[in-house]
């Protein structure tokens, strides 16, 4: 497949990271949470993304998390490796690594600490498309990294051939639309819906599909309301629409931290025996009470989606 005829769709998990310890890959779980996404029916995986705690890794750890997870996708799903950093020769880098290791595409949101105006984020993603050995996907996240990626700067980076994509976490409802905008002039431009609750909704208005962190716990749920919309299935999206938003409220902000999703994924992920529940500092796991409730939480929610998919 030539690079500027790549098209990504569906849910592309933005993948939690395994650690046996604060700093140490869990092998044997990164392999089961892959194989756990993939049997969902996923139609790719994202690593070393915000959900997977990328900015708290070390070098060796990003390396060995890409080195399992392709080897265990190969053949089988897409694999997308985050590369931001604020150091331009470090992206690229690990832009090299996921190559070498057989990924599908790099993910890159603009270089955080400095806050960029547009021509230097436009300068940034070019230099890093004409030099990348995969394709590059755009990622917009303005609260974390301070800089918006304008539809006009999205609307130029489009026409570069190594730039297939954007998965857009602002939340902005506007900005969506702006980017729709883009998608009519480049179709095979993928957008992607960052929040799980607004996936169905943008993917029945026109979008390709959802980065939804809520696939690391239920990957055929989201794979089975992607369809949905996909289809124009509207009652069908709207018996399912509610489970999404418990799923946001009951397990991902029970933790009340910034890192309250990502320890409701991992404590989920470890009721489920996946993967244990380890978060990579600054960031903090949930205490003995939101543990509980998390899990009590996540037995009803299971027990509706079971229901909801039979």
């Amino acid at each position: 497949m030539e690079i500027n005829e790549m098209r990504l769709e569906g849910i592309i998990v933005p993948m939690a990271t395994p650690l046996l310890s604060h700093v140490e890959i869990d092998k044997k779980g990164t392999e089961r949470l892959v194989h756990h996404m993939m049997d969902g029916g996923v139609q790719g995986i994202f690593i070393l993304g915000t959900t997977g705690e990328a900015t708290s890794l070390k070098p060796s750890t990003k390396k060995e998390l890409i080195e399992i997870t392709c080897t265990e996708a190969a053949g089988h799903t897409a694999v997308l490796v985050g590369v931001t950093h604020s150091c331009f020769d470090i992206s690229l880098k690990l832009a090299r690594q996921a190559k070498e290791n057989g990924a599908t595409a790099i993910v890159a949101a603009p270089p955080y600490f400095y806050p960029l105006d547009q021509e230097d984020l436009y300068k940034y993603f070019i230099k890093l498309a004409d030099q990348s050995p995969l394709p590059v996907f755009l990622y917009n996240f303005p609260a974390m990294t301070k800089c918006n990626l304008e539809m006009d700067t999205v609307m130029k980076l489009a026409k570069h051939s190594n730039i297939i994509g954007i998965k857009d976490s602002s939340g902005n409802g506007v900005y969506f639309q702006k980017l729709m905008y883009v998608k009519r002039e480049f179709p095979n431009f993928s957008v992607m819906m960052g929040p799980d609750e607004l996936m169905s909704q943008v993917v029945m208005a026109g979008a390709d599909g959802g980065m939804n962190a809520g696939g690391n716990i239920f990957p055929k749920f989201y794979v089975k309301l992607y369809e949905a919309a996909k289809k124009g299935f509207v009652e069908r999206v709207n018996q399912m629409q509610p489970l999404v938003q418990e799923i946001s409220q009951r397990i991902f902000a029970v933790h009340p931290k910034h890192s309250g999703y990502i320890a409701g994924i991992k404590e989920s992920l470890y009721h489920f025996q996946v993967c244990e529940p380890h978060l990579a500092p600054p960031l903090s796991p949930a205490d003995a009470l939101a543990r509980e409730i998390i899990r009590r939480n996540l037995e009803q929610i299971n027990l509706k989606i079971k229901q909801v998919l039979a």
